[in-house]
Parts: structure tokens; sequence; C-alpha cells
């Protein structure tokens, strides 16, 4: 019957975390807590400073003594190097916390024989661990311990053994090895007895080198798969952990203003959201840096931190150039609101760019980072290359709930550069600026290209560069479709002339108005005048035909009486 082994929490693997950014993410927690890890690399790949940095910040930020074993360069040349890591590593050997031990070996004296022995090198270690209470130890490195021997039996059975003394010693080790022909080490066997395997390379590509690190292994525990840039500056070792970034970031409906009103207005009158990635394209000249400037100015005056990144333009340059505008970016940055990052893209790789961006953004702190122009990047490497370095970006800058701005040059008709639009799908709102050629001169305009989550114009805006800022015309609609420049100029002059013709015609047809009223007026009045006389003729000869009338009928009425009369006396 099979008997099943089930692992408690506690039984689990313990991590030992290196205090290295990013290799703990990557490792899910550190390297492998009373085993050994294998580090190898070329030349140069940084071995040594890695050992260095895992134990010096063991000892100060994890309480956890070490014991740095070298086989080749002496105490006082690690302490130079580890100095130039920001580690004072002469500080940690008098606090006893940290220990190294410079052993020499002559190898001339050393044979291939069943009687090989480390049993020297373990007292001496041994001690040393001891001394320091040491719960960490690097040995550099290992080929100058069993370089001298060739038999592969007594190999491995020499770095069992001393891989087996070091964890039940119960310390967490870092060897480093050299790489070989077509293996990863010289002997090709240390990997196998490691419990976790990690490989460092610098490559050159197009005469730009990048570091890179792998986890080859890892006994027990899942991590990393993926090649990894990494960055050796003051600070010490940068890992760039891009397999750790997903898509559950928030996305908030605050908004952030773009620093230019009229902009604002044609965003739905609020503006970009906040921790959205917007794009200024355009050709040469079309204003592109200025409404990044605007951006910036704008955050600034709110007090929120700003990160800029230049890729052409010296970080004086571009304060120089703004003031032109009326945006004065040198009180922001004595203010410390506002911090310039200025590098040509190929001075250095691509990963190496992300690990750098990283870098400051951790210092600074932005709410606001600007890359000014991404369309650079193309020279740096292949397209292929830079969408995958923008694309990191973005999500990194999301993830922090960053609002980023990119600006990308664009060449010809083109709404941008292939670069910019190999990541369009990422972008969030995309303002394109465009040179418009009317009656012999180039005119400035602008329209929003996409805002996603807001309602937006869909109007070509006429785009001014003044002494006071970036200004935004109304749409100007001519006999010929949308007029800029001096066609509307000499088009709205034409149309103020037309008023003040139209103006002038319609007054002088009000006074024909009037006048024709007065007239027919007073017409009116003459008429009513001989009406009137008239009337009265004619009533004044009605009255006398009725009195004449009256008086010949009351005259026959009196004849008739008198007849009467007359026959009725005759009769008598």
């Amino acid at each position: 019957m099979t008997k099943q082994i089930r692992l408690s929490a506690a039984q689990a693997l313990a991590k030992c975390p290196t205090g290295i950014r990013g290799l703990d993410q990557i490792t899910d927690g550190g390297l492998p807590r009373g085993r050994s890890t294998l580090v190898c690399g070329g030349p140069g790949a940084g071995k040594t400073l890695l050992g260095i940095e895992f134990l010096a910040r063991g000892a100060r930020d994890f309480g956890e003594a070490g014991v740095f074993v070298s086989f080749e360069e002496r105490a006082d040349d690690l302490a130079k190097n580890a100095f130039s890591l920001g580690f004072d590593l002469g500080r940690l050997v008098r606090s006893k916390r940290f220990a190294v031990e410079h052993i020499v070996l002559n190898r001339n004296q050393l044979l291939e024989a069943g009687e090989y022995d480390l049993e020297g090198l373990f007292i001496r270690l041994g001690a040393a661990i001891d001394a320091v209470g040491a719960k960490r130890v690097v040995l550099d490195t290992i080929e100058a311990l069993f370089g001298v021997l060739t038999n592969e039996g007594i190999l491995r059975a020499e770095l069992n053994r001393l891989f087996s003394w070091l964890k039940d010693k119960g310390v967490t080790t870092v060897i480093t090895a050299e790489r070989g022909q077509g293996v990863l080490t010289r002997h090709g066997l240390e990997e196998y007895v490691s419990d976790c395997v990690i490989v460092l390379d610098q490559r050159v590509d197009d005469q730009i080198a990048t570091r890179r690190l792998r986890i080859v292994k890892y006994r027990g525990s899942t991590h990393g798969t993926n090649e990894y840039p990494f960055l050796i500056d003051r600070s010490g070792f940068v890992v760039l952990p891009i397999t750790t970034i997903s898509l559950d970031y928030d996305s908030p409906s605050q908004f952030v203003s773009s620093g230019v009103g009229k902009l604002d207005e044609m965003l739905g009158g609020k503006g970009y959201f906040r921790a959205s990635t917007i794009m200024i394209s355009g050709t040469a000249g079309t204003g592109k840096s200025s409404l990044a400037a605007h951006f910036v100015d704008g955050s600034c005056r709110r007090g929120e931190r700003c990160l800029y990144f230049a890729f052409e333009e010296s970080p004086g340059q571009i304060i120089r150039n703004m003031r032109s505008i009326g945006i004065d970016l040198r009180k922001w940055v004595d203010r410390g609101l506002l911090g310039f990052h200025a590098m040509r893209p190929t001075s250095v790789g691509m990963e190496t760019h992300i690990s750098l961006m990283l870098k400051h953004i951790d210092d600074i702190q932005p709410r606001i980072v600007v890359l000014d122009p991404i369309s650079s990047f193309e020279a740096a490497g292949t397209q292929l290359d830079a969408h995958a370095m923008l694309v990191r970006v973005i999500d990194l800058l999301k993830a922090r709930t960053i609002t980023t701005l990119f600006t990308s040059l664009a060449t010809g008709a083109e709404t941008t550069d292939q670069v910019a639009s190999s990541v369009s799908s990422l972008i969030d709102a995309w303002i394109s600026l465009r040179n418009l050629e009317q009656a012999g001169e180039r005119t400035r305009s602008l329209y929003v290209l996409k805002a996603r989550g807001m309602r937006h114009s869909n109007q070509i805006r006429e785009f001014l560069l003044t002494d006071r800022g970036a200004d935004l015309q109304d749409v100007y609609v001519g006999p010929g479709g949308i007029l800029v420049g001096s066609a509307r100029a000499a088009q709205e002059m034409q149309d103020r002339a037309s008023a003040v013709a139209s103006r002038r015609e319609v007054e002088q047809k009000k006074g024909e108005l009037e006048r024709k009223h007065k007239a027919f007026a007073a017409r009116i009045a003459e008429l009513e005048a001989a009406y009137a006389a008239e009337a009265h003729d004619i009533k004044e000869a009605i009255v006398q035909e009725e009195g004449r009338l009256q008086g010949m009928l009351a005259g026959r009425s009196t004849l008739a009486t008198d007849r009467q009369r007359a026959t009725k006396g005759g009769r008598r």
C-alpha cells in the first residue's frame, strides 16, 4: 500500500527574501531557505554583485548576517564594488553582520586523487559562519575551487559533499559559476545538484547591450520562466517582472484636466480619465510637446507630481521652449513637483529603458508621466521590440493608477508612426494634430481621434500657439468648407464687410420705408381732409335738399287745405 505524503504549511518550502526589486516576485518570495542557489553567467553579467547585494540586504534589511567567500577578489576590492551599489560593507563588518573570507587556492598543490579533501574549506567557512551567526553564504566562484578536477565522478562527489555540508549548516547559499560552451556552467554538473539555478546574460544587439535574467529551475516552488530584463545601477539590481503584470488594475471615474480649457470641452467638458493612457500624435511642428507641457503644467498647479521622460530634447531646452508660449516649467522643477529624465533611445536597450523608467517612477512617485516621443524608439530596435516595451510600460503604469501621456511623430499624411499604431488599441484617448495647407500657408488643426468612455467632439478645430499658451478656435465654415489661418481671417474680414454693407442697406431700406410711410400718411391725411370737406358739402346739400323738399311738401299740404275750405264755403 502506497503511503500518501501530505505537507502542511509548516513543512512547505521556506523562502529567503533577497530584497532585490523584482527578483522576489518572480521567485515567489525569494530563494529556497537553507538550500543552495546557483547563479551562472558570462563575464560582466553581474554574478558577484548579485551575491554581494543578497548578503548586504540580508544583513541590513532582514537582520540576517552573511559570509562572502571569495576565491579570486580580495576584501578591499569587494568593498569598493559593493559601495558602487550603495552598500557599505565596512560598516556591516564592524557591526558583526558581515564577514569576507578571501581564500587563495594554489592549484599546483591540488592533486586529482581520491584523498582530495574539502575539510580545510569546511573548517574555515564554519568558523566564519559561527563568528557572525551567518544565515546566508556566497561562494564566488566555484570554478576556482574545482577547476583542477577533470574526473567527473570525483567532481560530482565533491560537489554533492559541498552542497550537503552547506545544507546541514542551515544556511541559504548562493554559488556563482561561469558559463560553459553549450552548458550552463563549465563543468555542466553544478546545475544538477543545485536546488535553484539562475542564469544572468548580457547580449549585444545592434550595438546595444541588454542584461537579462532567467530562472532555469527551482525545486519545490513555482517561478517565472521568462527572460527578465534587469539593471545594475547605484541602488543595486532592479529586475522587471513582466509576467506578473495582469489586467486587473482599477479604472477610476475621476477626470484630470488636459491643461487647455477648450480641449477639455471637446472631451466632454472634463478632460481625460484618471489613470488612462493618452496619445498626442502629429507631424513635426504641430505642437505635440506644447500640449504635453500644458498637461504637466496643469497637473503641477493641482499639486500633483509629474515625471517627464524626454527622448529627443534636454530638460533645459524643453523649459526654454515652453517659456515662449507662457508656460514656466522651471518653477515646478524647483518646487519638486516636476522631474525630468532625458536619454537617447539608442543609448541603452529597450529592457534597460523600462528598468530605468520604473526606477525613476519608484523614486518620484508621480501621478502623471509623459513620454516624449515614443516614435523615437523605432530607431532603437525593431518594431516588435518597441511594441513589446510600450505594452509593458502601459500595463505597469495603469497598474499604478498613473495617468500617462505619449507623444508620437507622424510622417506625411499618416496619423502616427508604426510604433504608436501598434499600441493604438491600448490608448484610451487619442488627440491628432495636423497641418492644413490653404492659400499658400500651413495652419495647425486638432481633433479627437478617439476617447473611450466619454462623449467627445468630432469637429476639427484650429490650434493656435500664442504667447499666452495654446488656444482652440471654433469651427469656421466658409463657402468652400472649413477655413483656417489667413483664409479664415480674409473670409472673416469679407464677412464683416458684407455684414456692414448689409446693415447699411437695411438702414437705407428702413429710411426709405419710413419716408414712404410718412408720404403715405400725409397722403392719407390729405385724402381724409378732402373727404371731410367734400363730406361736409354733401351733408350741407343733403340738408338743404331735405329742407326744400319738406317746404314743398308743406306748401302742397297748405294748398290742399285751402282748397278744401274753399269748396265747403261755396256749397253753403
